[in-house]
């Protein structure tokens, strides 16, 4: 059962009218169409008016859509490639070819896990300096192949432990950065839940950065942002609309490209329709840099991360 937020009343008690309706075989298909049509305003009055908080809510939903799922459905003949061939295979991260459409792509994405066992075992999404070091190596082999690159970014932030401090974490971070800033390809990045610090710029510094609706993107979480500046998570919500971290706030600064709609009610709740809208805007945005030449696309990507900080 797909959880409730707080800020859904009424929402639930539709759903569970629904449900009643369907279990005791009452097929009265007016007063069903009734009900889905008042679920549906209310999806939309509700999604159309969220706070950054309940935007942060949303992003972290335990049912939202995560980089397997869209690698899942949005590609075809996908193989996996696996290890940076320097220290091990970090599962925080994803990476290899696939075929979306008439296109063979190489992609990327940060995979959080949707239940215990697999959160563990991805760490929960936070990258060490191996899954960065990863990255590296497929932007090299999509340069060698001519081939696009997707990444899917999905993270509260890179690993924070002692091991990966250990390994270079902030090099490998930078490094990311810099090979994604040289690529001679073109790169796309979605931002298709969290997108947290140097942990999410470090796979999303492309051509064209994409971000869900719902989606956030900051520096810092805002339990972070609250513990520092106001020593107490409990100002968590007031860090959030501080931290402008809302896709309609990245749009105004510039630091995306475009944002993707979500289906009424959120990515969560229509995973199969929000990875056909997805899919669709890849294929039109490859078809979009195919027309520049990589000199024009190489100058194009590093003159816009030179120049974000003055836009702001």
């Amino acid at each position: 059962m797909i959880k409730y937020f707080e800020f859904e009343k009424g929402i639930d008690k539709i759903e569970n009218l629904l449900n009643q309706l369907i279990e005791n075989k009452e097929l009265n298909y007016e007063k069903i169409k009734k009900l889905e049509d008042e679920k549906k305003e209310l999806y939309k009055k509700i999604y159309s008016n969220l706070n950054p908080w309940q935007k942060v809510q949303v992003s972290r939903h335990p049912e939202r859509p995560h980089t397997l799922d869209y690698i899942e459905n949005i590609f075809e003949n996908v193989v996996y490639l696996h290890g940076d061939k320097k220290y091990a295979d970090d599962t925080a991260i994803l990476g290899g070819l696939a075929r979306i459409n008439n296109f063979s792509v190489f992609f990327i994405g940060t995979e959080k896990g949707n239940t215990m066992e697999s959160r563990i075992k991805h760490n929960f999404g936070m990258a060490k300096p191996e899954g960065y070091r990863k990255v590296q190596r497929l932007l090299i082999l999509a340069e060698k192949f001519k081939l696009p690159i997707i990444s899917f970014v999905d993270t509260a932030g890179a690993f924070p432990g002692k091991d990966a401090e250990e390994r270079g974490q902030s090099e490998s971070i930078a490094s990311s950065i810099l090979y994604f800033l040289k690529a001679r390809i073109p790169t796309i990045s979605i931002i298709i839940g969290e997108g947290g610090s140097g942990g999410a710029i470090g796979i999303a510094t492309s051509d064209r950065v994409l971000m869900l609706e719902h989606s956030i993107y900051s520096v810092i979480s805002p339990e972070g942002c609250a513990s520092i500046l106001w020593r107490n998570t409990e100002f968590s919500q007031e860090a959030a609309k501080t931290l402008k971290l809302t896709s309609i706030d990245c749009k105004k600064f510039n630091i995306i490209d475009e944002i993707i709609p979500e289906p009424y009610g959120g990515a969560h709740r229509h995973p199969e329709k929000q990875a056909q809208i997805l899919k669709d805007k890849i294929i039109n945005f490859i078809n979009e840099l195919k027309q520049f030449s990589i000199d024009e696309l190489v100058q194009t990507r590093k003159k816009k991360y030179l120049n974000i900080t003055s836009d702001i």
